[in-house]
């Protein structure tokens, strides 16, 4: 009786009992990790997620002059034509500017503001839907917004007429053209961040708060010292997301605005691979330019995880 209850204790921890085949093992195991449920999905991601990397690593070895044109083989020339380019660099060094300037002041500012809404002021759910109004416009009609209050005679220089700096033609200058995108892609960005940090601080304990506030503790000590380190992994979430945004999705911006100029200032990894691919046809080089984008985001998420997983 006892060998019994144990075969059949076995049998359903997915283990198979003394002398049973080591297949039946195997096979109950799989039956776990991949459950009838779940292979629709697996075999969705399998087709749509990882097809179309895989077709991203194979184009970039071919010379594909068109989609008309039967391809070559081209080995390493495409990413040797990459490194050599000084387009690409630009771009580069233009990706490298709008994470490392947009990222950390989106993430901050948003978290300041997800702060703000969960103290519950007056009026405080009205804010959460204005903070994420941004989301709900599309991507043209906000470049339409920002072309009118950007253009040298928009509202950005009416306002700063008045105190002598009017006059910039903000796109179309190379020292303050990329910064303008950057401020597209924050205003775009921290409202729909603020929503979705505040989520995570809603779960912190009010009584804590209180008492801290009892204690001495001002806002600024609360917000860093309490509500960061509780909500740290989760804001680590949220800027992976943000961080893929502005390095995949860059290119939408930059074309309804500048167009990747005047020159290079503008032209972003994200609108290189679409002005290989579209504009020029060359869909060899424009690959091998998103298998680069596609390890520097791996690596920048690894990055951020690092730097911002949680310590508590």
């Amino acid at each position: 009786m006892t060998t019994l209850v144990d075969a059949a204790t076995d049998t359903a921890a997915g283990t198979s009992p003394p002398g049973a085949p080591a297949g039946a093992r195997r096979r109950g195991t799989l039956r776990e990790r991949f459950p009838g449920l779940a292979l629709p999905a697996l075999v969705w991601y399998a087709v749509f997620m990882i097809g179309p990397v895989v077709a991203m690593f194979v184009i970039a070895f071919l010379s594909w002059p068109g989609m008309l044109v039967t391809p070559t083989f081209a080995g390493l020339d495409n990413f040797a034509t990459v490194f050599a380019d000084e387009t690409f660099w630009a771009a580069t060094r233009n990706s490298a500017v709008q994470i490392v300037v947009g990222l950390p002041v989106m993430i901050v500012l948003a978290f300041l503001l997800a702060f703000y809404v969960v103290q519950k002021p007056r009026g405080h759910r009205v804010l959460r839907y204005l903070l994420f109004i941004p989301a709900l416009i599309s991507a043209p009609a906000t470049a339409m917004v920002f072309y009118a209050m950007l253009n040298p005679d928009g509202l950005v220089n009416g306002i700063l007429a008045p105190l002598g700096f009017g006059g910039t033609a903000w796109l179309a200058d190379p020292s303050t053209a990329l910064g303008a995108i950057i401020a597209v892609e924050l205003w775009s960005g921290i409202g729909y961040s603020a929503v979705l940090v505040a989520s995570r601080l809603d779960g912190v304990d009010t009584e804590i708060v209180q008492a801290a506030r009892i204690d001495g503790a001002g806002d600024w000590r609360i917000a860093w010292r309490m509500y960061w380190p509780i909500a740290r992994d989760f804001i680590g979430v949220v800027t992976m997301l943000q961080f893929l945004s502005m390095l995949f999705n860059s290119a939408q911006n930059v074309l309804l605005l500048t167009q990747g100029g005047p020159g290079t200032s503008t032209t972003t990894l994200a609108y290189l691979i679409y002005q290989k691919a579209f504009v020029e046809a060359d869909l060899g080089y424009s690959q091998a330019v998103g298998v680069v984008l596609f390890v520097i985001g791996l690596l920048g998420m690894g990055a951020i995880r690092r730097v911002l997983r949680a310590t508590h």
